[in-house]
């Protein structure tokens, strides 16, 4: 009745999701910046060890979803890279300076991405219009269009997300995503009739490192922690799944 893909940052991630028990996994680098296409290798060795279906995001930067011709043919590339590698599907977006379906630009990777599914991603959240941006995106062929509403959160979004599902008459699939949790996936599925949820299910890991360089960033003067990560906790996963399955 409902499928769930977990939006791993790595292989490690995706191990743990498919531990956890999720269909799907949507690979990515870069989640705090809404996510990047991960190199050949992490492609490749998740490919190899999952037996759940593996989505690939295909973003060449972050920022905003106005690509130029040369970011266009990278994407290209990484498309015909995931095709190689087997991949079911691909997660991609494309706007104009409008903020509308870059719909010529879109009909060239939906023809590069035949034969694997294609999710719209979160760039459909940035449109002015979400109800004629989502006609757009099915006749473009689309199987699906990851959303929270166009709000922070899925939970927040969630008129949004009703009045979609229904306009969407079982044409597209509507994919919930964005602070989906244990505490509020239940809610989200009965108030809105969406029956697929994306989220990663991130626990906080401190580095094993002993000896640590505290003057030096790898980011110049931008400055994270270095010696914390995070991965998918395949407990996380089954405590969201239980939550809606269990409620």
């Amino acid at each position: 009745m409902y499928t769930f893909e977990i939006c791993a940052n790595s292989v490690r991630s995706c191990l743990a999701a498919q531990e956890g028990g999720v269909q799907r996994v949507e690979l990515c680098s870069a989640i705090p910046e809404g996510g990047t296409t991960p190199s050949f290798g992490e492609i490749a060795t998740a490919r190899e060890m999952l037996h759940i279906k593996l989505h690939v995001i295909i973003r060449p930067r972050s920022g905003d979803f106005l690509y130029s011709s040369l970011e266009i043919k990278s994407m290209l590339k990484d498309i015909e890279m995931c095709r190689k590698l087997n991949v079911d599907g691909v997660v991609l977006g494309v706007l104009n300076s409008s903020g509308n379906i870059n719909v010529s630009t879109m009909n060239e990777l939906m023809a590069a991405s035949k034969g694997m599914s294609v999710t719209f991603h979160r760039a459909f959240d940035m449109c002015p219009d979400p109800h004629a941006a989502l006609e757009q995106i099915i006749n473009l062929g689309c199987h699906r269009v990851l959303t929270s509403g166009q709000r922070s959160t899925a939970e927040e979004g969630i008129p949004l997300l009703k009045e979609l599902n229904v306009q969407a008459e079982n044409r597209i699939i509507l994919l919930a995503g964005s602070g989906v949790n244990e505490t509020n996936i239940q809610r989200i599925a009965s108030a809105t009739g969406i029956s697929e949820f994306h989220f990663s299910a991130r626990e906080k890991q401190e580095s094993k490192m002993t000896y640590r360089n505290p003057i030096v960033s790898m980011g110049g003067t931008v400055h994270i922690n270095e010696y914390e990560n995070t991965f998918t906790s395949s407990g996380k996963v089954k405590s969201i799944i239980d939550a809606l399955l269990y409620a």
